[in-house]
């Protein structure tokens, strides 16, 4: 009987700690918070980018986006258009800056398009910044890359801003990405870890990027998943650029949800266990950087943990009243860290007015919970919606 109480807490404390985290996060950040990063690098050693935009099927935005990335105040790039499985019979750009690829065979992966441009880059561009084909970036985008680089960095995560607000799922997705943004990347990587990736925004120096990944074939979405695994293993550290702005298409309807939201759990239940081997390596080791990030890695999607909680409290109704404060506790300080994080960011008002909706909100997510088995056969037909992996 001893050993199943002690399942029972420990299951409980397995689902809990996500509650408490980013709060004891946000501790860890004010307690390490230092001076403002400043950028020393002598003009020689700037990045040259090589800035890769993947499209599957779709390219009615992709004008926008490379006009967008056209408006860049920083000079040293060149743009790599692939465009898997698509018609380009009316795609040009008439501009020396921009290399339009359509690969013999369909592709169908992130990574493998990432390679094939990668392969025919026109010079061997230092670093490489992946940019999804429903992107805007702002003009400093680059500019505030380099900031991090310039400090020695070798892989930088900006921030996926919301491009529209014109429904109350898009403003619910981005409030969401508020959150992450928040937690996942400023403080995680305030408090000594590192910030995690969001599947597009993000840059690298080329040989870290090959590093990880080029003795893979990742397929389906989730390839920043393993990337980011692959250079925490390494023992570097992902920065957070909070003014390396990308603005990002945002969900807008229930259907795009659902099926979105089936990849990005499919994704979880893929790659969570690498977090394990992190968290081992980081506390063998002494590694904070490792430690932390195998906890945040290990957490369950957000609206998983949020209902297992509940469900446990009013299981505890039942069993325990002590248990029943801590869980209405540690739910409280989830609300107080959420706040924390809409308060702390630039947040629109509309999204506030969404949040009443945050039961329908997760409705539609566990519907999405019921079709991730099946979610790696719509993710390639609904790839002109985001491709990041943070459910």
């Amino acid at each position: 009987m001893k050993i199943v109480e002690w399942l029972w807490v420990l299951i409980q404390i397995g689902i809990g700690y996500n509650l408490v985290l980013p709060v004891f996060l946000l501790l860890i950040y004010n307690i390490r918070k230092s001076s403002k990063v400043v950028a020393v690098q002598p003009a020689a050693q700037l990045p040259d980018y090589g800035i890769i935009v993947t499209a599957y099927e779709y390219t009615q935005q992709l004008p926008a986006v490379v006009a967008s990335l056209l408006q860049l105040g920083y000079e040293r790039y060149h743009i790599y258009v692939v465009a898997d499985k698509c018609d380009i019979s009316n795609l040009s750009f008439p501009t020396e800056k921009v290399l339009l690829l359509k690969p013999e065979q369909v592709l169908g992966s992130n990574t493998r398009s990432h390679f094939y441009a990668i392969s025919r880059f026109i010079r061997p561009h230092s670093h490489l910044t992946i940019i999804d084909s429903d992107n805007l970036t702002d003009s400093r985008y680059l500019d505030e890359l380099n900031v991090y680089f310039g400090q020695g960095f070798n892989a930088v995560q900006g921030v996926r801003e919301a491009k529209n607000l014109d429904s109350t799922y898009a403003c619910l997705d981005a409030a969401r990405d508020i959150y992450y943004h928040f937690y996942d990347g400023k403080v995680l990587f305030g408090a000594g870890s590192s910030a995690t990736l969001a599947g597009s925004g993000m840059a690298f120096t080329t040989a870290l990027y090959q590093e990880c990944l080029g003795h893979l074939d990742v397929t389906g979405a989730g390839f920043d998943k393993v990337l980011q695994e692959g250079i925490v293993s390494r023992k570097y550290r992902i920065a957070f650029a909070e003014k390396a702005i990308v603005y990002d298409e945002k969900t807008t309807g229930s259907d795009q949800l659902v099926k979105q939201r089936a990849r990005w759990i499919n994704t979880w239940f893929k790659y969570f266990s690498l977090g394990f081997q992190l968290l081992f390596n980081g506390i063998t080791g002494f590694n904070l950087n490792q430690t932390l990030f195998g906890l945040v890695l290990l957490r369950p999607p957000l609206f998983i943990f949020l209902l297992l909680s509940v469900l446990f409290l009013v299981i505890n109704v039942f069993v325990s009243l002590m248990a029943v404060m801590l869980w209405l506790a540690a739910l409280g300080t989830f609300v107080l860290g959420f706040y924390i994080a809409l308060r702390r960011s630039h947040t629109d008002p509309r999204i506030y007015q969404s949040l009443v909706n945050i039961p329908k909100f997760i409705f539609y997510q566990l519907m999405a919970l019921l079709n991730a088995r099946k979610a790696n056969r719509i993710s390639v037909a609904t790839r002109q919606e985001n491709t990041g992996t943070k459910p």
